[in-house]
């Protein structure tokens, strides 16, 4: 197998949660199923096909030799098999926190390593984040799809007036209520554990909204199905919109490209107008950027 080493970074910021790692890129030849993750103090290694015990001894092998030139601190290995279903996570080298947060940048979110393959924040979209952080001065912001609110969080970081959070997950939001708690921000924070399908009435009388984040899972059975669901929301974006209002509407999903959700965007909400597309984080690195995710910024029309 090819050695990961090599592609991993000489020097480390301990304290921030970032990728190291990102063979599914396909940048990396021999090592397109595998991820690693730092969510300090622990490396969390993806692995999105089961390997093989001999081939993921080596893997480890490589990655303890890397991180003993790396840092000075003690490795603390976790590792998920996507390959398994439902997914399969263990911890091989050093312990957990107990209460494990993490930063990125000046905020701090709750991680669960060792439950689901979710767990709490997704590192791609840490320039998403950013942006909402630095846009969100005084404005009212819509989160949909809220999951455990990174985007809310930023968004108060940033001097939101006040932020809704909407998510079928009452669990996702409890952690994002302790993720708010934990930084300080949790006035003028609120959330709905609503279908959003059944809910847009009420978000108009909450509205509208100077900012609308819409992250939407690709593939959710029971609740999302991004080609036939978003047409949904996109019909219905402008109404909650105040004039000017802005608008970040991201997919990841590997099949569908930046091409496909402009033009889902073009036909279904053509009150907006594009004024940018976020780039991915340099950990991020796509043979095919269409195959990464996709973070579009949009403004309704004056």
């Amino acid at each position: 197998m090819s050695d990961i080493a090599p592609h991993l970074p000489e020097q480390l910021d301990l304290a921030q949660a970032q990728r190291l790692f990102h063979g599914r890129g396909h940048c990396f030849p021999g090592l397109e199923t595998i991820t690693l993750d730092l969510f300090p103090p622990v490396l969390l290694l993806t692995s999105f096909r089961t390997p093989e015990p001999q081939w993921l001894q080596l893997l480890i092998e490589q990655i303890e030799h890397w991180w003993q030139q790396a840092s000075d601190a003690p490795l603390n290995l976790v590792w998920q098999d996507r390959g398994a279903s439902p997914a399969q996570t263990q911890l091989l080298k050093g312990a957990l926190p107990e209460e494990h947060w993490v930063y990125e940048g000046q905020q701090q979110f709750r991680i669960e390593l060792l439950r689901g393959q979710n767990h709490g924040l997704f590192l791609d979209m840490a320039n998403g984040r950013d942006w909402v952080k630095q846009n969100s001065q005084g404005k009212r912001v819509l989160n949909l799809f809220a999951y455990t609110c990174g985007f809310s969080v930023a968004a108060a970081a940033g001097g939101a007036e006040s932020v809704v959070n909407l998510d079928m997950s009452g669990g996702a939001l409890k952690v994002g209520k302790r993720n708010h708690a934990k930084n300080g921000t949790a006035d003028g924070i609120r959330y709905l554990a609503h279908d959003l399908f059944k809910t847009f009435g009420k978000l108009k009388k909450l509205g509208p909204f100077d900012m609308i984040v819409v992250d939407p899972p690709s593939f959710q059975h029971g609740s999302f199905i991004a080609t036939k669901d978003y047409p949904r929301v996109l019909r219905r974006l402008a109404s909650l919109m105040a004039p000017e209002g802005q608008a970040l509407l991201c997919l990841n999903a590997p099949e569908l490209s930046r091409d496909y959700l402009k033009a889902q965007i073009a036909e279904e909400a053509p009150e907006l107008e594009l004024i940018s597309q976020l780039d991915n984080p340099a950990s991020f690195k796509e043979q095919d950027p269409d195959k990464g995710l996709k973070v579009l910024h949009y403004q309704l029309r004056s």
